[in-house]
């Protein structure tokens, strides 16, 4: 151990302040439980800009050196789209390159001793998860899960920490066809086909449940594997729709845990020749929209004292004050919740989804729900607007930024609605397009994020909309092809 320890205190990383006592002694930690293992290979790995995990596998033996050093990865994969286009123009003398990243030069992925997993479904193998920096140990703008650790702790400044509780909701499909012919391998891929696992529009009905429990049971155990606290395995309403909830931690856990989540759901599936995803709205027969619920409380670092909890039947002043800065700034940071084109297609009326700014007491319908009671240590509010494709990180600093700008302002939540789809409020954002304009003209996001991530960020989504909408539908051939 005192040799590891000398090593990782003489590397790179610890040489640049990446690496504190502490953290060289969890990396130590690490290899030797790492050497007492049969593990074979390690996956380095980050989140995107999208959320999605990417890095590079090395053999065991190599996790000693990279623990000291970091490990290097292309500047690019934080430039691309959905597609995995790289929309910034890397290669040209001219023109803006987020980042400073032209050349597609290399960034440092710095690995996070506390996120090393044994991967269940592959027992040679393990994952840990980076945090990024450049070349020279200054931190990286452009990390998702390093601007979640800055808005967490500038709410710890503040004397609060956020609580999470995930509800999360996705399909599993069986493979029919897995488009691996030629004409296939497009960019972005060609969708494979496949086939429900259950029927479904039968809600938490047990029989539904008892044809999906194998599926479940793999999925759940993978879960608790990786250590996640599972609550419960649930029968959503559409055909072959799953949810999973998860019992309340910090926001950084559980944004881990969402991007774990979403990776290992796929991969376990795809070992059993089943399809799983996390994509909003599948344009399939039938298909139901899925939705990310998100469980928060506030809680007072110095006493414990959830601030959600009310001590009558009115909210806390700390709880109304946070829901009026969830609302206030619902738009703006809706690209940050919902970031695909697909997902603005969930907005719609009476689908337990919502489609305006409003609050309610246990309402489904409503954007917030407040779920309170006088002492209940139990009080908080869920945000029923993300889609399960979010970037749990982004997703989580928004509500932090937002909830902060509430706090400061001191005004009230407006009075909450009974009827969430009709009542006078503000309709969210329609589409990708609106949702970007929302976020590149916000002076809150600009403010907390900086100018540069917040056209960044625009800048990505807006080659992902132009592409949408540039692309000839078969509502267009179908509206115009015989008519004209």
């Amino acid at each position: 151990m005192t040799d590891l320890k000398s090593k990782i205190e003489s590397g790179a990383l610890a040489r640049a302040g990446l690496r504190d006592s502490d953290g060289i002694a969890a990396c130590a930690d690490v290899i030797d439980r790492l050497r007492a293992s049969d593990i074979e290979t390690v996956r380095v790995l980050f989140p995107d800009q999208h959320g999605i995990l990417r890095g590079k596998t090395v053999v065991a033996d190599a996790l000693p050196s990279i623990m000291a050093n970091g490990m290097a990865a292309p500047s690019t994969l934080l430039l691309k789209d959905t597609s995995h286009r790289t929309v910034f123009p890397v290669w040209s003398a001219e023109g803006d390159v987020a980042g400073g990243m032209r050349g597609a030069g290399d960034i440092l992925m710095v690995p996070d001793p506390d996120t090393f997993r044994p991967l269940p479904w592959s027992p040679h193998s393990a994952w840990i998860i980076c945090d990024l920096a450049y070349k020279d140990g200054s931190m990286m703008p452009l990390s998702t899960r390093g601007i979640l650790r800055n808005a967490v702790a500038k709410l710890a400044a503040d004397g609060k920490a956020l609580v999470v509780g995930l509800e999360v909701e996705f399909h599993v499909f069986r493979v029919l066809d897995p488009r691996l012919d030629h004409a296939g391998a497009t960019m972005p891929a060609q969708p494979v086909e496949t086939q429900n696992i259950a029927q479904g529009y039968q809600f938490l009905t047990e029989t539904h449940y008892d044809v999906m429990e194998p599926v479940m049971d793999a999925l759940r155990r993978t879960c608790q594997a990786l250590g996640m606290d599972v609550r419960s395995m649930e029968v959503e309403m559409g055909p072959s729709q799953i949810e999973f909830t998860f019992d309340p931690a910090d926001p950084l856990t559980h944004a881990d845990n969402m991007v774990m989540l979403r990776t290992a759901v796929k991969e376990v599936c795809a070992r059993q020749g089943l399809h799983a995803t996390f994509m909003c709205k599948p344009n399939l027969p039938n298909a139901a929209a899925s939705g990310w619920h998100l469980h928060q409380s506030l809680i007072e670092t110095r006493t414990g004292k959830n601030l959600f909890m009310p001590e009558d039947e009115a909210l806390s002043e700390t709880c109304s004050r946070w829901i009026a800065g969830l609302l206030a700034h619902a738009s703006e940071g809706c690209l940050l919740s919902t970031p695909t084109v697909n997902g603005y297609k969930r907005y719609q009326p009476h689908q337990l989804a919502p489609n305006r700014i409003a609050w309610g007491r246990d309402n489904r319908g409503a954007m917030i729900r407040a779920l309170t009671g006088r002492s209940d240590p139990a009080s908080r509010i869920e945000n029923r607007i993300a889609e399960p494709a979010a970037n749990p990180y982004l997703f989580f600093a928004s509500q932090i930024i937002a909830g902060m700008a509430g706090l400061r302002t001191g005004r009230p939540a407006p009075p909450p609605v009974e009827d969430p789809y009709d009542a006078a409020a503000t309709p969210l954002p329609q589409t990708l397009a609106a949702a970007v304009a929302a976020f590149g003209a916000s002076e809150l996001y600009r403010s907390e994020l900086g100018d540069a991530f917040v056209d960044y960020l625009c800048r990505i989504r807006r080659s992902e909309w132009d592409r949408y909408h540039l692309t000839v539908s078969q509502w267009e051939q179908q509206e115009y092809f015989g008519l004209y």
